[in-house]
């Protein structure tokens, strides 16, 4: 596997999963969570070298300024003729909870500089290891766990039966424990 040189790209799977949270899942056929993404680091590439502090916390909340931007832009595109209220609530605030949510899944400590890094790191380790699994655990986990759906409308909304979906999610959740049980006995 080559180590790849631009130090945005570790944020993709993150940045993915954001924007896959706060895209309606009918916009989804419509739009790429990963072309916004790709916009918001090309957008994001220019400006890394001025950045005073390269810290993860940091880097992450400026990322996901940029795409809150980008999906706005992406949102007005898709909806020109229509006013949707919901639409109203400020994109990046959103992204803001969705981060928070993803943080959550970890453990945490106070919020000092330090911690916000650390939390930061784990998060970027989790939505690395989250964006591996096969495409079934990855959609159980997101429905269950970041759109907090029961299973039963999990296995609704997937086409499959309860037990099916309680399945995956154990077969997911225990691949994640060893993922990142992995990556943080050998940080990068």
């Amino acid at each position: 596997m080559s180590q790849t040189t631009d130090p945005l790209t570790r944020y993709r799977d993150y940045l993915i999963l954001l924007a896959r949270l706060q895209m309606d899942p009918k916009l989804q056929r419509q739009m790429d969570a990963s072309d916004i993404v790709q916009q918001t680091l090309l957008e994001a590439q220019p400006q890394w070298s001025h950045m005073k502090s390269k810290d993860a916390a940091q880097t992450a909340a400026w990322l996901r300024r940029i795409l809150a931007n980008n999906l706005a832009d992406a949102l007005r595109t898709a909806h020109r003729a229509k006013r949707d209220l919901a639409r109203e609530i400020p994109l990046e605030q959103r992204l803001e909870q969705s981060s928070c949510q993803l943080q959550n899944i970890l453990p945490g400590h106070e919020p000092t500089p330090r911690t916000l890094a650390e939390q930061t790191e784990r998060t970027l380790h989790l939505v690395t290891a989250l964006a591996a699994l096969p495409a079934g655990q990855h959609e159980a986990i997101v429905l269950k766990y970041f759109r907090g759906l029961s299973l039963a409308q999990c296995a609704a909304s997937m086409g499959k039966t309860p037990a099916a979906v309680a399945g995956l999610l154990q077969r997911a959740l225990r691949q994640l424990r060893v993922e990142l049980a992995d990556s943080m006995s050998n940080p990068q």
